[in-house]
């Protein structure tokens, strides 16, 4: 019986300059069972190694150097795909809608409810979660897709087009019987049970 690798916990990333807050956050979140990680800077956050499990990042509106509202504007650039929950103790309603415009999860203005918090970050790890296992998918699918030879990957592109075996085989100067062969390969190796998975799959991968 082979075991399954325990899935790793979610890890909250909190980034806020003033101490007391974070040390506040941190007993938050450890008193619920969360892991969580606090930084004074985004440039501490990013210095940070960062590991595969889903998470969320607490960042602080308003903090010396980058602000928070600057650094979500740069994360997809920099590769950074974790749910974003702000909380600020200046914010204003243009923030707040910008904030969630670029994805955010929710923000928050201080004081607020610890409960509106856990809430918060609840749904970012689980949309973290969610993230991560469509990727695994993904990469599975391409593993797939790259385990075909170049000539059943031609034949599998033609298919999904709605070509029939003989018109596939004019096109890519091969025989019908070789067209038939390589897509039941092509089919098999990608876990395709009719044609209509097989387009399904493709299109997952763009094609």
């Amino acid at each position: 019986m082979t075991l399954q690798a325990t899935p790793p916990e979610p890890m909250v990333y909190v980034v806020d300059d003033d101490a007391s807050v974070r040390a506040a956050l941190e007993d938050l979140l450890a008193s619920v069972g969360l892991q969580v990680r606090a930084f004074a800077s985004t440039g501490e956050f990013m210095a940070h190694p960062r590991g595969e499990a889903p998470g969320c990042l607490v960042l602080d509106v308003r903090m010396p150097g980058q602000s928070g509202m600057d650094f979500q504007r740069q994360m997809a650039e920099r590769g950074i795909a974790l749910p974003v929950v702000f909380i600020t103790g200046h914010g204003d309603i243009a923030m707040g809608v910008e904030a969630m415009k670029n994805g955010a999860i929710e923000f928050l203005t201080k004081p607020f409810r610890d409960q509106d918090l856990l809430d918060a970050i609840h749904a970012g790890i689980g949309k973290d979660r969610e993230r991560l296992r469509e990727a695994a998918q993904l990469a599975e699918l391409r593993a797939r897709w790259e385990s075909l030879s170049a000539g059943e990957q031609d034949v599998a592109r033609l298919v999904v087009t709605g070509l029939l075996n003989k018109q596939i085989a004019a096109q890519l100067g091969i025989s019908e019987i070789t067209v038939k062969v390589r897509r039941g390969h092509a089919m098999r190796k990608m876990q395709a049970p009719s044609l209509a998975d097989l387009v399904r799959l493709t299109a997952r991968l763009g094609f």
